[in-house]
Parts: structure tokens; sequence; C-alpha cells
């Protein structure tokens, strides 16, 4: 090695091209490569989301319709037999609750969770969730467990 073959280690120099807007010397001087006049020449300019250069977004000349409660709650549901998989698999014993779904990723924990009838359930379990359908109370309490409301 010597004077003639120096130079820096490979990836620490990264030019990235021309510099814009340093005199007409340069070759990027003047409008430094932003064409002329135009929202986009100008500084500061960034696109809105669903801009569509002056004319009428398609999210606004879209007729709106329908009603939205706010007030709405949605439930997660779980049917019965994924409550015997889970026995099966020996992931619960006795009782089911909130944490034990999150645990086996069923919900997740802002999920309010609601028992389905889907399937059949062996087990005698005591669930305890946000809500249960007539059907899967009633299944869950033949099977000798109990449902109970969060």
């Amino acid at each position: 090695m010597n004077l003639s073959n120096l130079q820096p280690a490979e990836g620490s120099v990264n030019r990235s091209g021309k510099r814009l807007g340093r005199g007409q010397g340069s070759g990027k001087g003047g409008t430094a490569a932003r064409g002329h006049k135009g929202a986009k020449s100008r500084s500061g300019y960034s696109k809105k989301i669903g801009f569509e250069g002056g004319q009428m977004p398609l999210q606004r000349r879209v007729p709106k319709f329908g009603f939205t409660n706010i007030n709405r709650k949605e439930y997660k549901g779980i049917n019965l037999d994924k409550l015997q998989e889970l026995v099966d698999k020996k992931a619960v014993k006795n009782t089911v609750t909130l944490d034990t779904l999150i645990e086996n990723r069923l919900v997740k924990k802002n999920d309010l969770v609601k028992i389905l009838g889907g399937g059949e359930l062996k087990a005698s379990l005591k669930v305890s969730v946000h809500k249960f359908t007539a059907t899967a109370k009633a299944a869950i309490e033949g099977a000798g467990g109990e449902a109970i409301n969060l």
C-alpha cells in the first residue's frame, strides 16, 4: 500500500448525484431540476392524499348514505368447538377466562367476546366472557359447566 492507491473503505462514501440549486455553473442551478412554475416547483409543496389537480376528488363526489352508530359494540365470536379444541390440546383445564383466550391468541386484549353455539362441547367448563348466545349458554350448562357474564 502506498499513497497512490489509498481509497476510502467500501460503503463509507456515498455521494448522491449533483447538488441542486447551487448556481448556473453546477449544471443544476436556476430551477434546480423542478421545471418552471406550478405547485411542484414551489418550496413547501406536498400533495394532499386524494388531490386530483383541483378537480373535485372522487371521495367528495361519490354520494354518501346510510348511518353509522358511534355507540356500536363489536363482539369477537368464538364457537363452542374452539373451546373444545382448547380442552383437547390441554391448553385449559376447567376454566376459560378472557386471559386464557388471549394467551391462546383467539382474541386480542381489547376485544369484547361472545361465545356462539357452533359445534359441540363435551367438557365441563366454567366460562367467563362478556356475552353468550342462548344456545351456547344451554350447551355449556348441559355439559355440566357454568357460563358467567363479565
